[in-house]
This record gives C-alpha cells, sequence and structure tokens, in this order.
C-alpha cells in the first residue's frame, strides 16, 4: 500500500561521482552479511541508487578468497557495478584496486574508514586508521592513483573519529579531497559510540562547508524519507547514505526516491505485503548462494526486522527465526493476517543492535602519535589476514 503524506519534500539534483551519474542520490552503505546481491535487486526493485556490496578485504581479494570473488559479483542489470573495499596496506590495497580495475569488475570502488568493530579497530583498521595520518594519506593516493588509471572513482566513508578526544573528519576529508576521491560519505559517530547515541548531523555540515569543492555525503539515523529530507536541509549534503534504516524496509529506496523527486506517495505495506517480500528475498538468497539451506539460514536474522511492529505470534515469530527451506517459509507465511494493515509508528525507527558506548580497542600505543612508529608498521603488514570480509 502506498500513502500520500504531507511531509517535507525536496527536490535534489542527481550525484556526480566522477564520471558516473546517480540519478536518485542515495547509497545503500555496506553492511556485512546484509548487502549481497540478492537484497540489492530487492532494493533496486523499488527505487534508484547506488547499491554497494559487502565490506571485502583487500588481501582475500588479491588472493581470489572465493569468498572474496562471491562478494564482488553483480547482477548484469546493476548499471554500477559499486564495492567496498577494507584494507590497512597501502601496497595491499593498491593491489586490490588493480585487479578490479583491470579485470573490470567496478564502476565505483568505496574505501572502509567507518568500520567500528573490535577486530577491525585492534589491527588499526575501519575507523582507527584516519588517526594515523601517514598511512591513510598513502591507502588513499594510492587507491585514487590505481582507480583512475581506469577513470574509476573511488569514495571514502568514516567516522568522526576514534571519540571525542580523538576527531580525524577533519583533515581526512582534507586529505581524501586533495588525494583526488570523487566523494566523502561521513558517518556522524565515532567508533568508540559504535551506534548508539544520536548521529552528530552538525559535524556532517561542518564538512560539507570544509569540502565546498566535491561531493559530501551524510549517514546516520536516516530511518524514513522524511529523516533524509531534513538531514539534506540542515547539512548541506550532496546525497544520503542508508544503513540500518534499510533492515527489513527495502521499500525505503521508494520512499527516498520519491522524496528527491518532489513526490510525496510513501511505501506503507500491510502484512500481506510484508510476507511477500521476505518470500521474494528467500528466493532472491536462493539464487545468490545457489543452496536452498544457506539462503534459508541467511533470511533468518532479517525476520525481526521485516515484521518489526506488525502483530505476529510470538510461536510464529520462532519458527520464522528457524525456517528451514522455502516450502516451510510458504507455509509459516500463510499462517499470517494478509490483510492486518501497516502499524504506523511501530513499523518504523531503529532498527537492530545499537550497542553502547565503549573503549575503542586499538592496537598499543595507536594513539601516542598521529604517524606510525616501527613496531605499528610490522604490524600493519600481517593486520588483513584475519578479518573477515571475503
Amino acid at each position: 500500500m502506498s500513502v500520500s503524506t504531507p511531509d517535507l519534500k525536496l527536490e535534489l539534483p542527481p550525484l556526480t561521482l566522477g564520471p558516473l551519474t546517480v540519478d536518485t542520490p542515495v547509497i545503500l552503505a555496506p553492511m556485512a552479511g546484509i548487502t549481497n546481491k540478492a537484497f540489492r535487486r530487492l532494493c533496486r526493485e523499488y527505487g534508484g541508487g547506488l547499491y554497494v556490496t559487502e565490506m571485502v578485504t583487500s588481501r582475500a581479494l588479491v588472493e581470489r578468497s572465493p569468498e572474496s570473488m562471491r562478494i564482488i559479483e553483480h547482477d548484469d542489470d546493476e548499471s554500477i557495478r559499486s564495492v567496498q573495499l577494507y584494507g590497512v596496506d597501502p601496497v595491499t590495497v593498491g593491489a586490490a584496486v588493480r585487479l578490479l580495475v583491470e579485470e573490470d569488475r567496478a564502476d565505483h570502488i568505496d574505501l572502509n574508514f567507518g568500520c567500528p568493530v573490535p577486530k577491525v579497530t585492534r589491527k588499526g583498521g575501519g575507523s582507527a586508521l584516519p588517526w594515523k595520518l601517514d598511512l591513510f594519506t598513502a591507502i588513499v593516493q594510492t587507491a585514487v592513483r590505481e582507480a583512475s588509471k581506469g577513470n574509476v572513482p573511488l569514495t571514502i566513508k568514516m567516522r568522526k573519529g576514534i571519540d571525542d578526544e580523538h576527531l580525524t573528519f577533519r583533515e581526512a576529508g582534507k586529505i581524501a579531497r586533495d588525494a583526488g576521491v570523487a566523494a566523502v560519505a561521513l558517518h556522524g559517530r565515532t567508533a568508540s559510540q559504535f551506534y548508539s547515541g544520536k548521529a552528530d548531523w552538525n559535524a556532517i555540515a561542518e564538512l560539507r562547508e570544509a569540502l565546498p569543492d566535491i561531493p559530501v555525503l551524510g549517514n546516520g539515523d536516516i530511518w524514513s524519507a522524511e529523516d533524509a529530507v531534513r538531514m539534506v536541509e540542515q547539512t548541506g549534503v550532496d546525497g544520503v547514505v542508508i544503513g540500518r534504516g534499510c533492515q527489513g524496509r527495502p521499500w525505503l529506496f521508494g520512499d527516498l526516491q520519491a522524496a528527491f523527486e518532489g513526490r510525496s506517495d510513501r511505501h506503507r505495506p500491510g502484512l500481506g505485503e510484508v510476507a511477500e517480500s521476505v518470500y521474494r528475498h528467500a528466493e532472491l538468497l536462493v539464487e545468490t548462494f545457489g543452496d536452498e539451506v544457506v539462503a534459508l539460514r541467511d533470511i533468518r536474522k532479517h525476520m525481526a526486522w521485516y515484521f518489526k511492529g506488525y502483530v505476529v505470534g510470538g510461536d510464529l515469530r520462532a519458527k520464522l527465526a528457524t525456517v528451514p527451506t522455502l516450502a516451510v517459509l510458504r507455509e509459516l507465511l500463510d499462517q499470517l493476517d494478509a490483510h492486518a494493515p501497516y502499524p504506523g509508528a511501530d513499523a518504523e525507527g531503529p532498527r537492530g543492535r545499537a550497542g553502547t558506548p565503549k573503549k575503542t580497542a586499538l592496537p598499543e600505543g595507536w594513539l601516542d602519535g598521529r604517524e606510525l612508529n616501527g613496531a605499528q608498521k610490522a604490524m600493519i603488514s600481517a593486520a588483513e589476514l584475519d578479518v573477515s570480509g571475503g
């Protein structure tokens, strides 16, 4: 069901990334275990935007691990093949970018400097990395140089910093701009916040003002099209990045496209429509993995997100969370009240685990200076070996 809403709306021009034009300036944030081919297709069926793969580790990609090669696969009709890389070693990141460019496996490449997960930050990666200005500069410059050989635009996604006493977004944004990135995306939280508290849209606005010559994208606390409109109005960003807000709500991309085209129609699906989206998602996962058992295991984590706020009995929710096959999924979904209407606010707002603020796990002595010391250089050379993501 679609409804017309009198809420905020505006017209935002297309997003330009080097030679690419993204008509709807909305980016699906890379999310491990979420933004595979199946979920990207489901989102594309609702609205336009730029849909990025799950994060892939540069080292694993260079070594062509089967999982890394699966992650970077795209459907034939994905007009912009977008891949996000993670890495902590400039040489390895450069080699991964070179592979993507020379083998024509990507039209857009993003670098991850925003991951707050301890197993990443304790190796100096993700949101911990921009603290080391020499390392950050070397990685971005190397990646841009390799990407430019194929005229492939390269962007970065980052957080405000490690914590409020160790902010990095100002210097990192300028370094990236000077290196020639096509855009910078900022999640308005620090690593230590994880996903707790509120995203700092003022920091996003500050970065937008500091980098007037390249697109700046905002990320954090966008749960609806109206949130996206407010972020654009408050910060002046050129586009928005959607992460947890679309979990269990692929139709959010339809709402975002409508809002940025100045239209007021919004998706308000009843329970029957949600059930059909769940089944469609599961079918696409079977296509993606080529294995029904693996696919149905994957769909289970989405159930709580899809049915947030809807009247679904506890026993049925438990069975959906352990569903083994498409046939059983169909039987369970048929038990839902297909005529139950959209529940309103109960189905909206934050979803997924926010976590709690915690001290960021970092390599020993990481905060002692803004450049790598000898021990840290040695640590970095081996840091990618045990990070998941392909």
